[in-house]
């Protein structure tokens, strides 16, 4: 039992590294994003629409596709739920990041980036969930997707903002 546990353990953290990869290859050029804006603006507020907007396109491309993956596995999530996959990564729109930065900061573990404090492109990455809470919670967001943003990479026993990890995660 402990073995197979492992093996799924491991399989789940190799098929993250691959979507991971896919998601940096895609991040490099902006003018390749096409998000769904008009899709996304349909499931927010309009507080959370501002902060949207705000966010990178390949952020919002990356938003869309978790959101968007969730509910055809989930139909049933809450309306906040899907806000917040929407917004999850908004926490990086308090820093442009340039290509460079883009891709080496993608490839620093988040428990080792996590380590700093969050100025700069890797502190801002290990800090986005937070930092995007804030944001949000500044705007006007509606109090659980602020939750939900601030639990996406440390879902801390919430079953709703463990499904927004388990897809951020796949995407």
């Amino acid at each position: 039992m402990r073995h197979r546990t492992l093996l799924q353990r491991l399989g789940r953290k190799a098929r993250g590294y691959v979507a991971k990869i896919r998601r940096l290859l895609r991040s490099v050029r902006v003018e390749s994003a096409h998000p769904d804006d008009a899709w996304a603006h349909a499931r927010l507020t309009p507080a959370e629409e501002r902060v949207y907007a705000a966010m990178d396109p390949r952020d919002r491309e990356h938003a869309c596709r978790v959101a968007q993956a969730l509910l055809r596995g989930h139909p049933d999530v809450g309306a906040e739920v899907v806000a917040a996959a929407l917004l999850h990564d908004c926490g990086k729109s308090v820093r442009p990041y340039r290509v460079a930065e883009r891709v080496l900061v993608g490839l620093i573990p988040n428990r080792v980036a996590r380590l700093l404090p969050p100025v700069g492109a890797i502190g801002i990455r290990a800090h986005h969930p937070e930092l995007g809470a804030r944001l949000l919670a500044h705007a006007g967001a509606r109090p659980r997707v602020c939750r939900l943003v601030a639990r996406h990479h440390h879902p801390g026993g919430d079953p709703d903002a463990t499904l927004l990890h388990e897809y951020d995660d796949r995407e």
